[in-house]
């Protein structure tokens, strides 16, 4: 039995791909495998293809009501999860402190004694007073130079 992968061209025949316990036929050489290239296919004989196809069949037919059971217990406890998982998403949404840029929260460090002399917007409002009379001295400047 050769093994191939899905999306690769194949000579005609019968490819079993265990996974999903299902037999894909290829009538015509150079055929396509459906899937991806991670899906995996073994070649069969038509013989062996002729007795497995039942098999396959008929335990679908029996596992069915188990497979509607399972599948029906998973979605509950996915519902019961992720509502949980949502309200705790919730939660640490609005306790979690906003993000500023900037910022240095609980870093154990003193404030500095030049920080005092600050003005009271802080360091930005220095920065504003020093570009705005750097402006002026520009412009004056200019002035002088038209003129």
């Amino acid at each position: 039995m050769a093994r191939f992968s899905g999306g690769s061209r194949v000579p005609g025949g019968y490819y079993w791909n265990p996974r999903h316990w299902s037999i894909t036929p290829v009538t015509d050489d150079g055929g396509m495998l459906p899937g991806k290239s991670s899906d995996r296919y073994l070649r069969i004989h038509w013989l062996l293809a002729l007795l497995l196809a039942p098999i396959v069949g008929g335990l679908f037919v029996v596992f069915l009501p188990f497979i509607g059971f399972a599948m029906f217990f998973q979605w509950a406890f996915q519902k019961l999860t992720g509502t949980a998982r949502e309200g705790v998403r919730d939660l640490a949404a609005t306790v979690t402190p906003g993000w500023r840029p900037g910022e240095a929260h609980m870093t154990g460090r003193a404030v500095d004694a030049k920080d005092a002399d600050l003005p009271a917007g802080g360091a930005g409002e220095r920065a504003l007073e020093d570009v705005a009379a750097e402006v002026a001295r520009k412009r004056a400047g200019q002035d002088d130079q038209d003129g």
